[in-house]
């Protein structure tokens, strides 16, 4: 008994491609309408601005350093021209002024002397103090600490420092 291959439609090799897809002269009209719709958009812009330009003029550039052909600085804080240099300067004189010896006020006889020299003093003479019951009335008499069991003499910026040794051994007291 022999079998028989049913048959096969015929294949339509045709084109090579789907003519529903894109339409050229669609896209060559849409590409030619969209260049004069910019090429009228620019002109009509460049007729604005000259209109514009006729009708309404500008007058002399604004400008917030010329004043009647002068220059004038502009108001507070200005940007610094040299910044790395102005901070050298300004380190340069602070540390000069903590290192010298100099008036304050030659009128009242107010010196300033150099750190080093002043702590010299301190440590000789000691700082003035007056008797505890000669204390005026109203003010703390010794401050007690924040933290109980913790010494509290270095202030808010306490935790920038080591503990002194008399806060320690004040510490290890109470």
């Amino acid at each position: 008994m022999a079998t028989k291959e049913p048959e096969k439609p015929p294949v339509d090799r045709g084109l090579g491609y789907e003519p529903r897809d894109a339409s050229i002269k669609g896209l060559l009209q849409f590409a030619f309408w969209m260049a004069v719709l910019l090429v009228v958009t620019l002109v009509g812009m460049r007729w604005t601005f000259d209109y514009f330009k006729k009708v309404q003029p500008l007058g002399a550039t604004a400008s917030p350093l010329l004043k009647q052909g002068q220059r004038e600085l502009p108001p507070s804080p200005r940007l610094q021209v040299h910044p790395h240099q102005e901070l050298v300067d300004y380190c340069q004189e602070q540390q000069k002024a903590v290192e010298s010896y100099g008036w304050v006020s030659q009128q009242a006889g107010v010196v300033h002397i150099p750190v080093d020299r002043a702590m010299d003093l301190i440590l000789k003479k000691g700082l003035p103090a007056r008797p505890l019951n000669e204390a005026p009335t109203g003010s703390p008499t010794i401050a007690t600490p924040l933290v109980p069991g913790e010494a509290d003499e270095e202030g808010q910026c306490g935790y920038l420092t080591e503990p002194s040794p008399i806060a320690e051994s004040n510490a290890k007291e109470q």
